[in-house]
């Protein structure tokens, strides 16, 4: 549960106070931007090494629960997986695509004309990469609910005999 809690409690920290306060604050949008950027890559490593403990976990949960309680688990597992897909893309394909066309539109995307194909693909990558950390956030939520209702079922901490 821990794990699942810091990568959703980071994302939401992200999300509502880190990039808003980095953009409102820092003296350019290119200092805001390596800040968000950077801290973005570290906040996917918590959420790919959480995310993965996570699933092991459940999945050992999983295996010990009673049929019942087997849906719940099943339901948070698949969550986190396509947490962990996303997250991964967004780590390994987007963030580095971003970067290529920041350097090349001359390292300040923010000064590049709109009409530059790389400023123009960085905005569409901005887009993708905002839509879908907004969607692992949702899905995170979803999870820590289904967390919250665990200690309901009664079958979660019976352990199957064979």
């Amino acid at each position: 549960m821990l794990a699942m809690v810091a990568w959703v409690g980071g994302l939401a920290f992200f999300a509502f106070v880190v990039a808003p306060v980095a953009f409102g604050r820092l003296a350019s949008a290119h200092e805001a931007g390596l800040v968000v950027g950077g801290t973005l890559r570290i906040l996917h490593w918590i959420g790919l090494i959480g995310g993965g403990v996570f699933c092991l976990s459940t999945a050992i949960l999983w295996l010990r629960a009673e049929v019942p309680a087997r849906a719940g688990f099943a339901v948070e597992m698949a969550l986190t997986i396509v947490m962990l897909a996303i997250t991964a893309y967004s780590q390994f394909s987007i963030l580095p695509a971003m970067e290529v066309d920041r350097v090349q539109a001359g390292g300040q995307i923010e000064v590049a004309a709109m009409t530059d194909p790389a400023r123009q693909d960085f905005e569409r990558l901005h887009t993708l990469s905002e839509r879908l950390e907004g969607f692992v956030l949702l899905c995170g939520l979803g999870v820590v609910l289904f967390l919250a209702r665990e200690s309901q079922w009664p079958e979660t901490g019976k352990i199957k005999l064979i």
